[in-house]
């Protein structure tokens, strides 16, 4: 069983999340005492928005390359980035270390293509929606994105960073979400990819009739599929 290196708390109660299903799925595959090998390391998110609210990438990218390094020198056989937004920076890390990072992004469109679709609604930050990072691998795989609108984006944004960030769910934000998923079913979505690790613990498959793509628990399973491949 390789190592696992796992950078979380962007923010941490979808990272425990990772660490639960990690482990938890590491024994049904193996079974007996069976559990991850697993290096964490959780950033102070204040530490993350301070960066970010100076659009200070530079700063973010360092911030990654720092910690990846501290991981891989622990042992580390890969490096998983527990969120999606975090994946903007993901290609200019892998040039900076030597382990492979398990992409999230591809781990998604592996499992959009198993179900055959063409077209997907993607929800998450704004970053993750609005840039091209997620999208293109999408785009690589033949599958078309479609995003909410200016105003939709701009709700989606402050409730992950006001309310599912502290671990608060209510049922008003969720109405408002299924809405706007509604909304892309009509636009033409076959499926919806929940973009932000934080989204499926508000949204479940049972809230809409369209798949729903748990970016959480695809990640983990592409996480696993690398730890076990012998």
């Amino acid at each position: 069983m390789k190592t696992i290196g796992l950078i979380g708390g962007t923010g941490w109660i979808s990272t425990m999340e990772y660490y639960r299903l990690i482990n938890q799925s590491i024994n049904e595959r193996v079974g007996g005492l069976n559990a991850a090998r697993c290096l964490l390391y959780s950033f102070n998110y204040a530490d993350v928005a301070e960066l970010n609210q100076k659009n200070d990438h530079v700063g973010i990218l360092r911030l990654l390359i720092e910690t990846a390094k501290k991981i891989e020198g622990a042992g580390a056989d890969c490096i998983a980035l527990c969120a999606n937004t975090l994946h903007l920076y993901a290609d200019d890390l892998q040039k900076e270390i030597s382990k492979p990072i398990v992409h999230i992004g591809t781990a998604t469109a592996n499992e959009v293509k198993k179900k055959r679709l063409v077209k997907v609604g993607l929800l998450g930050t704004k970053t993750t929606m609005e840039e091209g990072f997620y999208k293109n691998r999408l785009n690589e795989s033949a599958i078309e994105t479609l995003i909410p609108d200016v105003r939709e984006r701009a709700f989606i944004h402050r409730s992950i960073f006001n309310e599912l960030f502290k671990n608060v769910f209510n049922d008003k934000t969720k109405e408002q979400f299924l809405q706007i998923m509604t909304s892309l079913q009509q636009q033409g979505a076959d499926g919806i990819i929940l973009g932000c690790t934080e989204i499926p613990l508000l949204i479940k498959q049972s809230d809409i009739d369209i798949p729903v793509f748990n970016t959480l628990e695809i990640h983990v399973q592409a996480i696993i599929d690398f730890a076990l491949d012998q």
